[in-house]
């Protein structure tokens, strides 16, 4: 758990566009909904958030770094597993997809070097490292950026 990623417990926010306080016939006259006296009839009840003066969750967590908003999940192949292709056979991220070697592409699919390679291949992926574009083209490949 960190504070990045908290949230409201499933169910427990309701819509505020309730009309209250138009009289009985409506069961919400009256009081309103907010029962008889007490903290939370008044009006300036505390914050959401608020404990009674206890040290509240939010700030009893630690903090430690941060989570990057504009993170990108990228999934990483290595070359090795692109020789399940034909010779020739172009390999883009939905033949990946289609073949189960890549379950969800998510933000972009890098390839990396790992591995031999004995096949020409057309390679289409969004990032590649230096030794798989020298593997793919070694054998007179392409490696392109999309």
């Amino acid at each position: 758990m960190n504070l990045s990623t908290l949230k409201p417990a499933e169910g427990s926010k309701h819509s505020t566009n309730f009309r209250v306080g138009r009289g009985h016939g409506s069961g919400n006259g009256k009081t309103a909904g907010k029962g008889h006296k007490g903290q939370k009839a008044r009006s300036g009840s505390p914050r959401p958030g608020f404990e009674g003066g206890q040290m509240p969750l939010y700030r009893r967590i630690p903090k430690r770094g941060f989570t990057c908003i504009n993170h990108k999940d990228i999934v990483a192949i290595n070359v090795s597993v692109l020789d399940r292709f034909e010779d020739g056979a172009e390999v883009t991220v939905d033949t990946l997809v289609e073949c189960g070697i890549v379950k969800n592409p998510r933000d972009g699919v890098k390839i990396l070097g790992n591995g031999e390679l004995t096949k020409k291949l057309t390679v289409k992926a969004n990032a590649f490292s230096k030794s798989a574009v020298e593997k793919i083209e070694a054998l007179g490949g392409k490696a392109e950026v999309i």
